[in-house]
């Protein structure tokens, strides 16, 4: 599996358009009303919601997005196309004055949704012939279609929007509402979720009685494909003529499936009109829904996480040689990406360094640590230095999810390895003053930046070391 160049990939978006709004505060009583939290309102965030944040997935990817569907004509509709309009979305709405935008409503405390409440009246008194028509004048742009259905009346004929598209030769994804599928007859693909497969075809207990039941649904849809998202278990491809493709998930911990379905059918399907293969994009799909369900909201992915983890997917190694090192940035460096590198002993990795290592990756997109080698490390700290060996502490480096790759060096500094990588960011944690810090010079010249970040209290390596030997020390170190 490659990643390809989704800037290659043009998509037109069609269906149920809402704002997504989060109001956001502390909680400190209850309320005297009512056995309820009482939250005082600190922030707002609006976002898109519905076909509008499976479009700014895509746009997000690099794709070339255009957006179909219905709102009011109010300034919820000016909120949504401003978002999306500032994610690179082209926004195709037809306004209805007559309707109010659909807008949900969360509020949260402390990260927790302690209630939605849902403005709408649907769409199923608007214009469907007038979406039609549009969606036909659209289709020459594109090279594949998303029909994002969420029950609220946008796709009242999806089923001639499936005839339309495929008249015109594009593939055509749908993500499916309800228990009526149907609907969907001829469609290239639907992407339900395990719940929604359930609901249509019956319990299904066993992996083969799932493929066995998708296949037989597939068959009478006349579906090109059906992708079944399977949360915690990944996902499952049927196709005709051939076995089911089982591809395991990639998320590490799931923190919210918010969205998640909106980010695997953007990426399949900017994957597909980009020119990938089917098992191919669906892998890609899989590692886009592993992001987004470790973090909290509708979030997207962005080209540098999805080549970050296809790259973990495809090698696993952090660890690397200094060759191996500049293969990888030459990639990096290819698609944009700002390095970050720091260096240090990091012998008996504590607190601080890990604290420190997180603050030094959000400067960029990718972090690069350079380490001492032993020997270096023996002239720097003296005899008995280090107490872990340098397999072992690039090791404990490489299991941290902010850096992504670590490299030795023999030098007593990295001067020359940073003369080589010439890094968007230096950082080094400690009281240097910027241009004393080794490849200050190097990185400047080439438009860098050396960043010093402060010290972590009452964290230090040695203080460690002494405390196992029985002696004290007051003294701080950095990196």
């Amino acid at each position: 599996m490659r990643l390809p160049d989704f800037s290659r990939a043009r998509l037109l978006v069609a269906g149920d358009l809402m704002l997504d709004r989060y109001w956001s505060g502390g909680t400190g009583r209850i309320s005297p009303e009512a056995p309820v939290p009482v939250v005082r309102v600190e922030g707002e965030e609006v976002r898109p919601g519905g076909a509008g944040n499976v479009a700014l997935n895509a746009a997000a990817l690099g794709a070339s997005v255009r957006l179909l569907g219905f709102t009011g004509d109010d300034t919820e509709a000016d909120a949504l196309a401003e978002s999306l309009t500032a994610g690179g979305v082209d926004c195709r709405f037809l306004r209805e004055p007559a309707i109010p935008t659909l807008v949900k409503l969360r509020v949260l405390s402390r990260h927790q949704q302690l209630i939605r409440l849902d403005f709408e009246e649907g769409f199923a008194a608007c214009d469907v012939d007038a979406l039609g028509d549009r969606f036909a004048n659209e289709l020459a742009g594109s090279d594949a279609v998303v029909l994002s259905d969420y029950g609220k009346g946008t796709l009242a004929d999806v089923g001639g929007l499936i005839e339309r598209a495929r008249a015109a030769g594009k593939p055509v994804l749908v993500d499916p509402k309800g228990t009526d599928f149907r609907r969907y007859r001829g469609a290239t693909a639907i992407t339900p979720n395990r719940a929604e497969l359930e609901a249509v075809v019956g319990p299904c207990g066993t992996d083969a009685d799932l493929v066995a039941r998708a296949e037989a649904l597939r068959a009478e849809l006349d579906l090109g494909a059906l992708l079944v998202t399977r949360g915690e278990r990944g996902m499952t491809l049927v196709r005709p003529g051939g076995e089911a493709d089982h591809i395991a998930t990639r998320a590490r911990e799931v923190f919210d499936v918010t969205g998640a379905g909106d980010t695997v059918i953007a990426t399949l399907a900017s994957a597909l009109a980009a020119g990938e293969a089917w098992p191919d994009a669906v892998a890609l799909a899989n590692l886009a829904g592993g992001v987004v369900v470790g973090r909290l909201g509708t979030v997207t992915v962005t080209p540098a996480e999805l080549r970050r983890v296809h790259l973990a997917e495809q090698d696993g190694r952090k660890v690397l040689s200094e060759a191996e090192l500049m293969t990888v940035l030459a990639d990096a460096r290819a698609h944009g990406e700002r390095v970050v590198l720091t260096n240090g002993c990091f012998d008996l990795l504590h607190a601080g360094h890990v604290a420190y290592l997180e603050e030094a990756a959000e400067l960029g997109d990718r972090l690069i640590v350079a380490v001492n080698d032993d020997a270096s490390v023996a002239r720097l700290k003296g005899a008995g230095r280090p107490v872990t060996p340098l397999a072992q502490r690039m090791a404990v480096l490489a299991g941290l999810a902010a850096v992504d790759w670590v490299v030795p060096f023999a030098e007593d500094t990295p001067q020359r390895l940073i003369e080589r990588v010439r890094p968007d960011y230096l950082v080094k944690g400690g009281d240097y003053r910027p241009e004393a810090i080794a490849g200050y010079e190097a990185v400047t010249a080439a438009g860098g930046e050396v960043v010093v970040l402060p010290f972590r209290e009452d964290c230090s390596s040695t203080a460690i070391i002494n405390a196992l030997r029985g002696t004290d020390t007051p003294r701080k170190e950095g990196n």
